[in-house]
């Protein structure tokens, strides 16, 4: 049988696949049981979604908690919010508490905006649609309504109930007024536990940190770093000696010195290694930079000519004090103030993550490899 490169990258990261987080994963699933409200941050493809469905599998498997989990990227009305509501809620909660799926649809059919519900003939599912022209008053009773049933059904039956929102900062996009009838909700459900994720870590920030925001200080807080370099080591060694291969402890050093532990990064170079024939590094990372250099491309492109030079810095020379006259002055950057006007908006669109007060690096490990590369 051929051997299948064991590193994934781009989709979840699932059995194997997952790379420790031991440490976030015990706490994840204590704060589910406890029905603490978790909001998960961190820059992109560090792994959230990876984590919290590992975290909410196991507790399902262990019967230790049900979980519903809607992906807000997914709805772009407040009719298709609804829909994956009530989906998720039947499926996921309602139908294992209820044991059929006739009692479960019960809870449904006297919502204020009534949904269609049609049945799968090929897999007996339930399938649930709101039609558009409600009034809006309707609508968000029926949200009000559907947010409300897993607190009652997990105390009907004595059972641990998680609601898990993926791409929670586009509740703001939906109606700016969501936020507070969720929370209105939300509060009254002290043993239901609400996690939160999201790529867009400044829209999430000013959501839970903004003390004129309804979610203000309504969750935990959970930042997820780097993997830690001895950990991430192990894994890369033991998923090569998995799929019957061997590398050497030099080769995993550089890997990670190129990645710095991130989760993304550190597989997809990983996945270039294993496809190596000569087992070199650089040959693996210019493998990843040539499938990358489209994505980077028009990245660069779409860049303004300050936002430029200042990947360019951050690419020679990370996490320094970026606007001061010193840093400015040995990368030719301009004025301070146009040097934190592109910050801004770098940071927007997460291609730049700030450390600490003044202090930056470029998110992914990749595009800074690429601007050394190409662009200086």
């Amino acid at each position: 049988m051929q051997e299948r490169n064991p590193f994934r990258f781009g989709d979840l990261a699932l059995d194997d696949g997952f790379t420790d987080r031991d440490e976030e994963l015990a706490e994840l699933k204590a704060d589910i049981r406890n029905g603490q409200n978790v909001v998960v941050f961190a820059p992109r493809r560090y792994g959230k979604t990876s984590l919290v469905w590992r975290a909410t599998q196991e507790l399902v498997r262990d019967d230790e908690a049900l979980v519903a989990q809607v992906d807000l990227m997914r709805a772009t009305t407040k009719e298709q919010l609804a829909a994956k509501l009530a989906q998720s809620i039947h499926d996921d909660v309602a139908t294992p508490l209820l044991r059929t799926r006739d009692r479960a649809a019960q809870l449904f059919r006297n919502l204020r905006v009534a949904p269609v519900m049609t049945i799968d003939p090929q897999t007996g599912s339930l399938g649930f649609t709101f039609r558009a022209g409600a009034a809006k008053a309707d609508v968000d009773a029926t949200l009000e309504r559907l947010l409300e049933l897993p607190a009652e059904l997990a105390a009907e039956r004595d059972r641990r109930v998680a609601v898990v929102f993926d791409e929670f900062q586009e509740i703001v996009a939906l109606d700016p007024k969501l936020p507070s009838l969720m929370r209105a909700v939300f509060q009254t459900q002290p043993d239901v536990a609400h996690v939160y994720l999201g790529s867009k870590r400044a829209l999430l920030e000013e959501i839970f940190n903004d003390e004129n925001e309804p979610f203000w200080r309504s969750a935990r807080q959970m930042e997820l770093g780097p993997i830690p370099r001895r950990q991430f080591a192990v894994f890369i060694h033991d998923r090569f000696v998995a799929s019957g291969r061997t590398v050497r402890d030099d080769a995993v050093e550089s890997v990670l010195d190129v990645t710095g532990g991130h989760p993304y990064a550190t597989q997809e170079l990983c996945y270039a290694l294993w496809e190596e024939p000569t087992g070199d590094v650089a040959a693996a990372l210019a493998r990843v930079l040539r499938s990358e250099n489209a994505h980077f491309s028009l990245v660069w492109d779409g860049a303004s000519r300050v936002q430029r030079l200042v990947l360019e810095a951050l690419a020679r020379e990370p996490a320094e004090s970026i606007t001061s006259s010193d840093y400015r002055s040995r990368h030719g950057l301009p004025t301070s103030s146009s040097v934190q006007t592109a910050l801004e908006a770098l940071l927007e669109d997460e291609l730049v993550t700030r450390i600490r007060a003044g202090e930056y690096r470029i998110s992914e490990p990749f595009l800074a490899e690429w601007i050394l590369a190409n662009a200086v």
